[in-house]
């Protein structure tokens, strides 16, 4: 059976010193130990050690072999998103990134589907480099962050990017970044357990309470870590609109539960008992196989929790290794078999 990975993540290993070019800190320098192994370096210190398969695509499509992944949706590596940056150094980034990545898929284009970046502190900078992603690279869609320098998405100013996405039909991948109380909680790795699922949760409000969902409804979205803690408050940000309307109805007076099916989700949850939560709650039209490839808080082997709920029938797990994927991306299943 098909089974497409739609959260991977990449980077190209022959990145310049950005803060030596720019002259300022705060971008991510590649420092390679060996053939095998390198540390990304910010702010003169080691943020984290990576192997090849971040870098190499022939060991991610020999990882793929021994775990039976057939395709990987590549995206940058959200700390590469850099929208503190000036927006014509984060132009700059983006538009390597996005190259690197082009020619990841142009080169395996039955192994790689790939999604770019855009400099979100600039509108202006932003549009134009959708086009290129689109018309010149062949890229997909494009992966953002959620939230852009502390503001929501539901921000009008970025309604002319949801827009250029919908015309030029590139979906669209949100993960968490720059996670809410990260300097209040920097011990046990909190910001990464406890900040990430309440970050793509406040992007899901965001969309939906601001009527990003209505106002663009071509626009196809996924969101990282099986839609964060979402799903499990619905209940409580139900609640929330229908008691305290004048706070949560003021840009949308739709009961958010109506937004379920609006947006589709990836499945690492890391646990059966989430993953039948969601299917139940939202169904295997929504989700999608997400490994988080190659990190160490992603799924291993790729759809290990999946494999231990023997009661998916086999429609749900065709939509789940690849016909939500393909959906999402607007792509057809010819293209890889």
């Amino acid at each position: 059976m098909l089974t497409i990975d739609i959260h991977t993540h990449i980077i190209p290993d022959n990145l310049p010193d950005l803060t030596k070019k720019f002259g300022y800190e705060g971008f991510v320098k590649l420092e390679k130990k060996n053939e095998s192994e390198a540390d990304m370096i910010l702010f003169n210190e080691n943020f984290r050690t990576i192997q090849c398969n971040c870098w190499d695509p022939q060991k991610r499509i020999s990882d793929m072999k021994e775990t039976g992944v057939d395709v990987q949706v590549i995206s940058p590596i959200p700390i590469m998103f850099s929208y503190w940056a000036d927006a014509k150094d984060a132009l700059v980034q983006s538009q390597m990134i996005n190259d690197f990545i082009s020619e990841v898929c142009t080169k395996y284009p039955k192994k790689f589907i790939g999604l770019g970046t855009i400099p979100m502190q600039s509108i202006d900078y932003s549009l134009k480099e959708l086009e290129r992603c689109k018309n010149e690279l062949n890229l997909k869609g494009i992966e953002i962050g959620s939230n852009i320098n502390d503001q929501n998405l539901n921000e009008d100013k970025f309604h002319d990017i949801f827009k250029a996405c919908e015309e030029l039909s590139l979906s669209l991948f949100i993960h968490p970044w720059q996670m809410m109380g990260m300097s209040k909680m920097k011990k046990y790795w909190l910001p990464w357990l406890v900040g990430m699922p309440a970050e793509t949760t406040r992007a899901i409000c965001s969309m939906i309470f601001g009527g990003i969902f209505d106002k663009f409804p071509k626009l196809r979205v996924a969101f990282a870590h099986g839609g964060g803690s979402f799903h499990y408050t619905l209940g409580r940000i139900e609640q929330g609109f229908i008691q305290r309307p004048d706070l949560c109805a003021i840009d949308n007076q739709n009961n958010p539960r109506k937004y379920i099916d609006k947006f589709y989700i990836d499945s690492l949850v890391h646990s059966p008992d989430s993953l039948n939560f969601l299917l139940d709650k939202v169904g295997a039209n929504q989700i999608a196989l997400g490994t988080d490839y190659p990190f160490p808080l992603g799924e291993t082997p790729p759809g290990g929790t999946m494999e231990k709920l023997k009661s998916i029938s086999t429609k749900d797990r065709e939509r789940l290794l690849y016909g939500t994927a393909l959906e999402w991306l607007d792509l057809d299943k010819s293209l890889f078999i």
